[in-house]
């Protein structure tokens, strides 16, 4: 879909669609000649609720008078939403180039949160469907027309629609095409594309080489080979003593459980194991794509968790980067023994904030459903930093409690530590405070998005894939540029 912006009035575009938006108390601010829109309100067919969408025909064109419900309500993600209304009637129309009139008095990310909506909105994942002829017709343009210029909005929320939906082209492969070694070739094109992004790839031989036996004994039991993906965004003109962010990204590409093997009922839905590593991928790809003055070091331990002759059994002790050891009690938690060396390897590499993102644990599902991830951290103001940065990307987050009593709860009765709790209680926050071990006085914060990442009911994104978390990286990267 091509993407512009201009401050030609609507009706002086080319758009065969005009959408225009009307809030509670409030008439429709640029009329079509013989106001067919306002009589479209008088009639009732038009209402100034929330997401509804009428029809019109006047001067040549279709108009959609679509209700933006409440101004002091109406942001960047109401925006979205109101995008998605628009975009379906749009498409039922058989619109070939849409236009927005952008609402007046409302705040630039609102712009970006119209492109994002219908770019999101207008995803799809058919490559591996043979499509007839006489699909429907796609929508080709899409125009913002405002009285003030918005090329800056709109270029930006095409960065971080198009990384969103890269993430969930990665997450919507099967595991037989998206593998660890397809993980890292997609890791090496963005390097490829972006200059001063760099990237390391190293395999099984590397992982163990390195130490590191709690990522290396989930990847023993598979024939394919890992992957430990590093990439670094190094900004031109950074200070040399500018700290590095660090993101870490779960990236299991099936998830069988291992010996703990899982119930076949809903399994091929493991495939979703490395959405934490798509989101960390194409987010440091878009960091590097807008020239955020942040340095990155973003970290992907990737590989299958399969049972096999040479799978890791319950009772093994292996041991991580650090020399931590560990009672691998359930083979099936093994997103934490993947991040528990990922995480050191951030640390090493000089990173001095950390997030970590990873499709940890059904528990966090449980406690918050598909409206907000669990993030839990060791450091208040980090954990308010990437906080923050979700609600204003629209990507939510609640914060889980750590504790020593938990803390007490992984400690291994034949290792340091055990990679699961005593009992199923607070099982995300078990995860948690393992990984809260790894991660020791760097500030940290883990993002556990299994409720978030695939078939979480969002309308711009209800099925498949989210790409959840690129907007929260994104976001956070650049409130940290910013600051500096």
């Amino acid at each position: 879909m091509r993407l512009t912006s201009t401050t030609d009035a609507p009706s002086a575009t080319t758009a065969d669609t005009i959408v225009v938006g009307v809030f509670e108390g409030e008439d429709v601010a640029h009329d079509v000649e013989g106001g067919a829109l306002g009589a479209l309100l008088e009639r009732g067919e038009a209402k100034r609720s929330f997401r509804h969408v009428a029809v019109a025909h006047a001067a040549g064109r279709r108009w959609l008078l679509v209700g933006l419900g409440k101004r002091e309500a109406f942001d960047a993600e109401r925006a979205r939403l109101v995008a998605v209304s628009a975009l379906a009637r749009a498409n039922e129309l058989g619109t070939t180039s849409l236009c927005w009139e952008f609402p007046h008095h409302v705040s630039g990310a609102v712009a970006g949160g119209l492109v994002g909506g219908t770019l999101l909105a207008d995803y799809r994942f058919e490559r591996y469907k043979n499509l007839k002829d006489d699909e429907p017709t796609r929508i080709e343009e899409l125009i913002l027309s405002a009285h003030d210029e918005l090329g800056p909005a709109v270029a930006l929320a095409e960065v971080l629609a198009t990384a969103q939906n890269a993430a969930r082209d990665l997450q919507n492969q099967p595991s037989n095409d998206l593998t660890p070694t397809a993980l890292a070739d997609r890791a090496r094109e963005l390097a490829a594309e972006i200059d001063g992004l760099e990237v390391e790839v190293e395999g099984r031989e590397q992982i163990v080489a390195r130490g590191m036996g709690a990522f290396a004994c989930v990847a023993q039991g598979s024939d394919e080979e890992p992957a430990l993906i590093v990439l670094r965004w190094n900004p031109p003109g950074a200070a040399a003593d500018a700290e590095p962010l660090g993101l870490v990204g779960k990236a299991v590409t099936f998830d069988t459980g291992g010996i703990s093997i899982k119930p076949s009922a809903g399994m091929e839905g493991m495939k979703f194991d490395m959405s934490g590593g798509a989101a960390v991928l194409e987010a440091t790809g878009a960091i590097a794509r807008l020239g955020l003055a942040v340095p990155v070091i973003a970290v992907i331990g990737s590989t299958d968790n399969m049972p096999s002759g040479r799978a890791v059994k319950p009772g093994d002790i292996v041991r991580a980067m650090d020399g931590t050891s560990i009672e691998v009690n359930n083979t099936d938690a093994e997103g934490r023994l993947v991040l528990s060396d990922c995480i050191l390897h951030a640390r090493a590499l000089g990173a001095a904030r950390l997030v970590d993102v990873a499709t940890l644990t059904g528990g966090v599902v449980t406690a918050l459903g598909s409206v907000y991830a669990g993030v839990m951290s060791n450091d208040d103001d980090w954990c308010a930093a990437v906080v923050a940065a979700g609600e204003r990307a629209g990507e939510l987050a609640w914060r889980l409690p750590l504790h020593e009593r938990y803390a007490e709860d992984v400690k291994g009765v034949y290792a340091d530590l055990t990679n699961t709790g005593r009992s199923r209680k607070a099982s995300p926050i078990m995860g948690g405070e393992f990984l809260h071990h790894f991660a020791g006085d760097t500030p940290w914060a883990h993002l556990d998005i299994a409720g978030m990442s695939d078939d979480a009911g969002l309308p711009y994104a209800s099925s498949g894939g989210t790409g959840w978390g690129v907007r929260l990286l994104v976001e956070l990267a650049t409130a940290l540029a910013a600051d500096r």
